[in-house]
């Protein structure tokens, strides 16, 4: 069996300034804090003598890699990615960083989202991906607009009931 996949989707390169502050925090972290304090207990590990049955060891080697997987992971994308910090030149239209206040039409149920990059969505808070099949929906769309959005659940119609482009 391979082990190839397809690549992945390439997803949106935009974020908001306080997620740009969070992934570069993430990584600060990693390398400043929990890398070397991972190296130390690896080095003390395999002071232990036998490597091949030191659970300690094997443990300490692949916590390594994870911390090195997401390093890198995070330095690329760092570099590719745009901050958008400001609102857009037409602030009546949802956009990117958008807090939407949507209805279902069919049911009545209010929803509340927040369009952000794909790198900080938080489905607890409603910070949906602009990549989502329900912010490319929306996108564009102003107050009493209605669309439609092909959910997984099946297509749903929204009216728009406020756009806002308040800080975080």
């Amino acid at each position: 069996m391979s082990r190839w996949r397809p690549p992945a989707e390439k997803s949106t390169a935009l974020i908001t300034p306080e997620g740009h502050a969070r992934l570069k925090a993430e990584l600060d972290d990693l390398w400043r804090v929990r890398r070397p304090e991972v190296v130390r207990a690896l080095s003390a590990a395999a002071a232990e003598g036998d490597r091949s049955e030191n659970a300690e060891y094997t443990y300490r080697k692949k916590q390594l890699g994870e911390i090195d997987r997401r390093v890198r992971y995070l330095s690329k994308r760092l570099e590719s990615l745009r901050v958008i910090d400001a609102a857009p030149s037409d602030p009546d239209a949802v956009f990117f960083g958008a807090h939407v206040e949507l209805e279902d039409i069919d049911s009545g149920e209010l929803a509340h989202y927040r369009i952000v990059g794909p790198d900080e969505t938080d489905a607890k808070a409603g910070w949906i991906s602009i990549d989502s099949p329900l912010a490319r929906a929306m996108l564009k769309k102003r107050v009493d607009d209605e669309f439609e959005a092909q959910l997984p659940s099946g297509l749903v119609r929204f009216a728009v009931l406020a756009v806002d482009y308040r800080a975080a």
